[in-house]
């Protein structure tokens, strides 16, 4: 039998408070809100409420990857397109979740402008990779 041990965790609760959106982020278009999940499991998770603030324009598109263990998206408002390798042009309205294995090749095709996504993803300390 394998034993599988986790890292310390503590108890947090985020509450929203629009102040906690903060932009400087990996993409210039969004506003990111921490929910702690970092800082309480000690890096071996991370989730943030993204917000698009930005219209979406073809320049954001760059195809990418993340190099990371685990990576969950939940639509919590609006719509959200991407292009997956091997798995075409998908559309993510409203309540539309999808995990993105490590390091699949993808790239952001277009949004709502009132998009707002979850994301959780293992470790939070994750490389992202653009692709040339």
């Amino acid at each position: 039998m394998t034993v599988v041990t986790s890292p310390n965790q503590q108890f947090t609760v985020s509450h929203l408070n629009e102040d906690d959106f903060k932009t400087g982020g990996l993409r210039s278009y969004s506003s990111y809100r921490d929910l702690g999940v970092a800082m309480a499991t000690n890096g071996a998770a991370t989730a943030h409420v993204i917000r698009m603030i930005a219209p979406f324009s073809e320049s954001f598109s760059q195809r990418h990857h993340h190099d990371v263990q685990f990576q969950l998206i939940y639509v919590l408002k609006g719509w959200f397109k991407s292009e997956f390798e091997g798995h075409g042009v998908q559309t993510m309205k409203e309540g539309s979740c999808w995990i993105q294995p490590p390091n699949i090749r993808h790239t952001v095709v277009g949004w709502s402008d009132d998009c707002e996504l979850l994301e959780v993803i293992l470790p939070a300390e994750h490389e992202t990779v653009v692709d040339e």
